[in-house]
């Protein structure tokens, strides 16, 4: 349990740290309207959406073994408590400021996390019957197509859809990871949750992504944080036997709502990038220069000049001699 709870930890902070840099690379491209191959190569020339998903990749990496080792329900709560890393990150590198709000949702965070650990018991089947394998690639596809029908809308409310749909692929991914087949590699390329797992992470990507050009990151990270978090959870429970230790359900129940309470708290926080992108403010328009915009001045008028009273204004044509 310990390797387990250690390499979930860490791609926490994987994850915390890239979600900033996403976030910021995703404002950087141009809005998609409906989904199209030209997308992941616009966001593939910001660096920043790179870099955060490298670091999407290694926290994933990380959380296989979480996955494969520790209850559904602990790995989901404490891979989605990054926020509270991003809250940190944003203050350290990015000058954003911790209001009392933030701190409470840190705490309640790390409240949650450590009686969500306590409570943790068994992990359950690694396995699970071919019907389950075929309904997580179901589940994707459902998941691309509702995807591809809200691309082609804006709004809070669609960004909120988009961020529950990425949910779903990552919740879709983490429950393939549990029960993919792994005794040998013809194996892996003959069942259905290894293509649920690699439809469910490239589209969940795409989803965030989408939802990030349409609304805020609190609306995309708040709706993805309760599919993501509350869907693999129960299934986990439910179909596979994740258990918490016994006389200790209330611990485990408990720290599981408390620290996704505060992961609510924190999700205002991804709005972060969005303060440096706002362009500074100016008392009039701006030159190409960055500074005020140049008015033009005429010469006064000379001996000579004829007035012009072209569309009511005064204007002056010297004559040539």
């Amino acid at each position: 349990m310990l390797l387990g709870l250690t390499t979930a930890l860490v791609a926490t902070v994987c994850f915390g740290f890239g979600s900033v840099f996403q976030a910021s690379g995703a404002r950087e491209t141009p809005r998609a309207d409906r989904v199209r191959a030209g997308l992941p190569a616009a966001l593939v020339r910001s660096w920043r959406f790179l870099l955060g998903t490298g670091l999407d990749i290694a926290g994933f990496a990380l959380s296989v073994v979480a996955l494969r080792t520790l209850p559904l329900f602990l790995v989901q709560a404490v891979t989605n408590a990054g926020l509270a890393v991003t809250a940190l990150a944003a203050a350290r590198l990015l000058g954003a400021r911790l209001h009392r709000a933030d701190l409470l949702g840190i705490a309640a965070v790390v409240a949650g996390l450590t009686l969500l650990a306590l409570g943790s018991g068994r992990v359950g089947r690694d396995h699970a019957p071919p019907a389950f394998h075929w309904a997580l690639l179901a589940t994707t596809l459902l998941m691309l197509l509702l995807t591809s029908v809200l691309a082609r809308r804006s709004g809070s409310a669609a960004a909120a859809g988009l961020g529950l749909l990425a949910g779903v692929g990552f919740g879709v991914t983490s429950l393939a990871v549990r029960v993919l087949d792994l005794t040998g590699p013809l194996d892996v390329f003959t069942d259905p949750a290894a293509y649920g797992l690699a439809l469910g992470g490239l589209g969940g990507y795409l989803a965030y992504a989408l939802a990030l050009q349409r609304g805020t990151v609190t609306a995309a990270t708040a709706a993805g944080t309760v599919s993501e978090t509350f869907g693999p959870a129960l299934v986990g429970v439910a179909a596979l036997g994740d258990t918490a230790r016994p006389g200790y359900a209330w611990c485990a129940l408990t720290g599981f709502a408390v620290a996704v309470g505060g992961t609510f708290v924190l999700s205002r926080f991804g709005e972060v990038e969005a303060e440096l992108d706002r362009p500074p403010a100016a008392a009039g328009p701006r030159g190409p220069a960055g500074g005020p915009t140049p008015v033009a001045r005429t010469a006064p008028p000379c001996e000579g000049d004829l007035p012009d009273k072209t569309d009511g204004e005064i204007r002056t044509e010297r004559q040539v001699p």
